[in-house]
């Protein structure tokens, strides 16, 4: 395996929306009989890189999160920015297609996509070009499971409007923050249910903003809510929040969802998403990676090397598996 090849990867930037020039260095830098770049639409790109006319096709993204975190290399661990989540899967994606042209293998692809951490862009992007192929595996940070099933996601705005007045004499006014507050305590107490699957359904609060000065009642305070459902509770968060004056559904989120599993792989639930969901033209989709999910977004993210090479071989035996029963 080519480390160098990985070190060269994670030295790119490619923070959501930055994801052009990796796409052009991986374009002119990975070797594959055919080469394709196609514009998402906002700037960046996808790449497809085929050997024969895929049956299986490996995907994963070139995004992350932010901040860019450089990558160090230390004794059997890889740190840095994507080590894990998702360019240690690229990079071992890679090195299983190397493997399998080097075994005379054909009729495979590996496709990387370009905003999965904002919304799966590049993914919905790529459905509308007409693909279609048999299977796809999508690398994840999965600790080389097979997820069996995964959590769908709701995200919604939500506005509280108070009324300013002098902090000196609150009884005049209406706090926007004891209004969210009223409304973060019913949420807590609210109850989903449970899933056999799946578990519970989590939430949280990102982007909280109010402007008041210390000495001034908040008039407005904003934030996003975001959900993991499960099958038991999608529908019932959805009919929840619509009684919810101050919420708007941004956009319609993923559904909970199941995936293939084989015999003779590891396999579990999972509770965070993937690009699987939009990748439409494919008959059966497994999600699988090296790596924790434990430490990817965090600023310690790193992948074992041990679980890159158990990958490698893993994907490899996948597209065996697969390509005999297609």
């Amino acid at each position: 395996m080519d480390y160098s090849f990985f070190r060269d990867l994670l030295s790119f930037d490619s923070t959501s929306g930055k994801e052009r020039e990796v796409a052009l260095w991986l374009h002119d830098t990975l070797e594959a009989p055919q080469k394709k770049l196609m514009e998402v639409g906002d700037g960046t790109l996808n790449l497809l890189l085929s050997w024969g006319t895929p049956t299986v096709v490996f995907c994963s993204h070139m995004d992350t999160v932010p901040p860019y975190i450089p990558p160090t290399f230390e004794e059997g661990v890889v740190k840095g920015r994507g080590s894990c989540d998702a360019k240690g899967q690229i990079f071992a994606m890679y090195s299983a297609c190397k493997k399998l042209e080097a075994e005379g293998c054909t009729d495979f692809g590996l496709l990387l996509v370009s905003g999965e951490e904002t919304g799966s862009w590049g993914a919905k992007a790529f459905s509308k070009t007409g693909f279609e192929a048999p299977f796809l595996i999508v690398g994840e940070p999965t600790e080389n499971k097979m997820v069996s099933a995964s959590k769908g996601t709701l995200s919604y705005d939500l506005c509280f409007t108070g009324k300013a007045f002098h902090s000196g004499y609150p009884q005049y006014g209406v706090s926007a923050v004891d209004l969210f507050n009223a409304f973060y305590n019913k949420l807590k107490a609210q109850d989903f249910g449970e899933d056999p699957e799946l578990g519970e359904t989590t939430f949280n609060i990102g982007l909280l903003h109010s402007d008041n000065p210390q000495n001034i009642l908040s008039a407005q305070l904003t934030c996003r809510l975001y959900f993991r459902t499960t099958f038991v509770s999608h529908e019932a968060v959805q009919q929840w929040m619509r009684a919810i004056p101050e919420a708007s559904l941004r956009a319609p989120g993923d559904t909970p969802a199941h995936y293939v599993t084989l015999p003779g792989f590891p396999s579990a639930p999972v509770a965070f998403g993937s690009d699987a969901p939009h990748l439409t033209g494919f008959g059966h989709k497994i999600i699988c990676g090296p790596g924790t999910i434990r430490v990817a977004h965090r600023p310690e993210e790193h992948i074992l090397v041990r679980d890159l090479e158990t990958a490698v071989e893993q994907y490899v035996a996948l597209f065996h598996n697969l390509f005999s029963d297609s």
